[in-house]
């Protein structure tokens, strides 16, 4: 059956989910499509289960730092009972956002979604013809491209374990292999993590990433750099990684090995070609407006577009937004990354704000550098956290805060406040004549700036 609209938006995640809305709430006839279940990978799949598995491991690790300094007896993780309480959360989730989409006046279908051309889609029996569609169809574990690869276990499947199992390597040094991997140490796992880099987390302050490598390594996880997996073999409970490094080749025995060695925007079968969509590895090539470069019916947002943010929810979220008002208003609206922050949930965890030292200087700014070793600030000596670091650029004559990097208790919070320091153009020193409430770690960036 062939059904038009005014919107068609594929993807159920962030970006999907937020042009559909906004654009149905304007009063377009709007459709989304799914192939997997409604509400994308945060959700379901990413940030929200991943917390509530941080949130256990910092009680254990919390536990473990003030043992001798007020707080005694033993604490563990119940995996199980832990993954029961996960499911709470992801559960009902889909049945939701449908419910949601459903109740707004948005259409919705199930299936895989592929173009037939320029305009239209086809899902299952049905064809979508819309006078915009939008990609939003979020990322995917890349392919490797190497023996064995289908051993790795994905983390939506890590997220979804009934049992820990005791070994575990994590290819790639990434988000998912920290977080992760930290994780499953306070759950009591021996945690290998394989970079094939000189560093891990490249994307954030080399100098806070070794001092959370120092921290890391103190509680057991083994983080090698220069190690590129060449194949894996075996099964589960009794795998082989074989690794080859300068000194020659590794081989590492163990009971799991989780795919974290990056993701790919999920597109394969969209056949974009047909509707004269022009991609790359990076996703649709758009526009300042991101609409696409070679069709101008069609737009995407979050990971699916090779928009230049980063492949993370709140610019997924942003994105989203960005596209229903261009969809809306005509095209007024370009992408603004400035001052946006990112967030590797490690314990402690490591934030980045806005611009590392070598993007500053690559724009030929002149700034200087505030940072400080913090472990023995109130803040991080009251609940003992050894590794705690900020590095802070404040640009010369102006004032202006140019970038962030934050390593240490609550850093994903204080990550924000710098966001919307730097965003809203406030002078590191009307920031520091602004906090007032003590002791807090927002009290902290008086101190930074």
């Amino acid at each position: 059956m062939k059904k038009s609209f005014d919107v068609v938006v594929i993807g159920t995640g962030e970006a999907g989910s937020t042009t559909a809305t906004q654009c149905r709430a304007a009063g377009r006839n709007v459709a989304i499509v799914d192939s997997r279940p409604y509400g994308g990978t945060c959700g379901l799949r990413g940030c929200d289960p991943k917390k509530v598995l941080v949130g256990a491991a910092e009680i254990i690790d919390r536990r473990s730092r003030m043992e001798g300094r007020g707080v005694a007896g033993d604490l563990r993780i119940d995996w199980p009972e832990l993954i029961r309480f996960k499911a709470t959360f992801t559960d009902p989730f889909p049945r939701q956002q449908e419910e949601g989409f459903v109740k707004e006046g948005v259409e919705t279908f199930h299936g895989r979604a592929r173009f037939v051309d320029e305009r239209s889609i086809e899902v299952g029996q049905d064809v979508l013809e819309g006078t915009n569609l939008v990609v939003a169809t979020g990322a995917w574990p890349r392919k490797l491209g190497i023996p064995g690869e289908e051993h790795l276990t994905r983390s939506d499947q890590f997220l979804d374990l009934q049992e820990l199992p005791r070994r575990i390597v994590f290819v790639g040094g990434g988000y998912i292999a920290f977080e992760f991997g930290h994780i499953a140490a306070r759950a009591g796992a021996t945690v290998t993590i394989l970079q094939r880099g000189d560093r891990p987390l490249k994307h954030f302050d080399p100098d806070l990433v070794a001092r959370l490598l120092v921290r890391t390594h103190d509680v057991g996880i083994d983080v090698r750099t220069g190690t590129q997996v060449m194949g894996v073999e075996g099964a589960p409970g009794n795998f082989r990684v074989t690794a080859a490094t300068d000194s020659g080749s590794e081989v590492f025995e163990v009971d799991m090995v989780v795919h974290a060695a990056g993701r790919a925007p999920e597109m394969d079968d969209l056949d974009l070609p047909t509707a004269g969509v022009e991609f790359d590895r990076h996703g649709v090539r758009v526009d300042e407006h991101l609409r696409s470069v070679s069709n101008p019916a069609v737009y995407a947002a979050g990971d699916a577009a090779n928009s230049g943010g980063l492949p993370e929810t709140p610019f997924a979220e942003y994105e989203g937004g960005l596209v229903a008002e261009n969809l809306l208003n005509g095209n007024q609206r370009t992408a603004n990354y400035r001052g946006r922050a990112s967030v590797v949930y490690s314990i402690p965890a490591l934030g980045a704000v806005g611009m590392t030292e070598q993007e500053a200087r690559a724009e030929g700014l002149s700034f200087d550098v505030k940072q400080a070793d913090t472990s023995s600030w109130y803040s991080a000596r009251r609940v003992a956290e050894p590794a705690s670091m900020f590095k802070v650029l404040i640009e010369k004559g102006s004032g202006r805060i140019l970038g962030a990097h934050l390593l240490g208790p609550e850093a994903d919070e204080f990550s924000n406040l710098f966001a919307l320091a730097i965003r809203a153009d406030i002078r590191a020193d009307a920031l520091r004549d602004a906090l007032f409430v003590y002791p807090t770690q927002a009290s902290n960036m008086a101190s930074m700036v």
